[in-house]
């Protein structure tokens, strides 16, 4: 679900704002992405401030407990959340970051596989969570989380994700979940791949609308 597909968000302009905040930077890391640069949305402190704002909004009544932050851009706008709607803030990290004991949760990626960690006891049977991350593109890392967090007892209510594409390749993945995202990925106009005496890098010619930059970091 798109916010702007809500009654009463229809041609908000924070979503604007918010879309418009997000810097583009084609072909990074490599040839044929369009990287989403969520960095530029934080120096903006209006846009920043509409995007937790419209967050807030939609968790606030909804009885959330648990706000879990997925690794690394998650932690950027996840404690803002739980701190509006009187909720913790835990988060989800990779491998040997927790320093206690922790349960894993691999999953696989285009390239070979990763984990997520939480620490035992973070969250109890029961307690109501929403997953935050700032893009989603196939849904692999959500879904770890949702597993993860599943096993600990919780009832993961919605994932949310400032990005993401209309159609979520992987959203078959969420188990069932929602998933609430602000604004789709922008797309740079005449973006063509760099070009090594007029032939494009590794034979990539344009910028497909799928390519969107999930970080794996």
């Amino acid at each position: 679900m798109f916010a702007g597909d809500q009654n009463g968000l229809q041609d908000d302009p924070r979503l604007k704002a918010i879309s418009e905040a997000i810097r583009v930077v084609p072909h990074f890391p490599k040839p044929g992405i369009m990287f989403q640069d969520i960095t530029t949305l934080l120096l903006d402190h209006k846009a920043f401030k509409y995007t937790v704002d419209i967050f807030v909004d939609r968790y606030r009544e909804m009885g959330i407990s648990v706000v879990a932050g997925v690794e690394a851009r998650g932690f950027m706008f996840g404690p803002s959340i739980a701190l509006a709607i009187g909720a913790k803030f835990v988060p989800l990290r990779k491998p040997r970051k927790l320093p206690g004991e922790v349960i894993s949760e691999a999953y696989v990626l285009e390239y070979g596989t990763d984990c997520l960690e939480i620490h035992v006891g973070a969250v109890q049977p029961g307690e109501r969570a929403i997953v935050i991350d700032d893009l989603v593109a196939t849904g692999g890392t959500l879904s770890a989380a949702i597993r993860l967090l599943e096993r600990v007892g919780a009832q993961v209510v919605e994932c949310a994700c400032v990005v993401g594409l209309r159609d979520v390749k992987g959203q078959h993945r969420l188990n069932g979940k929602p998933l609430y995202i602000l604004v789709e990925p922008r797309q740079q106009t005449n973006c063509s791949a760099p070009s090594v005496n007029g032939v494009a890098v590794n034979g990539v010619e344009t910028c497909r609308h799928d390519d969107v930059y999930v970080s794996t970091t």
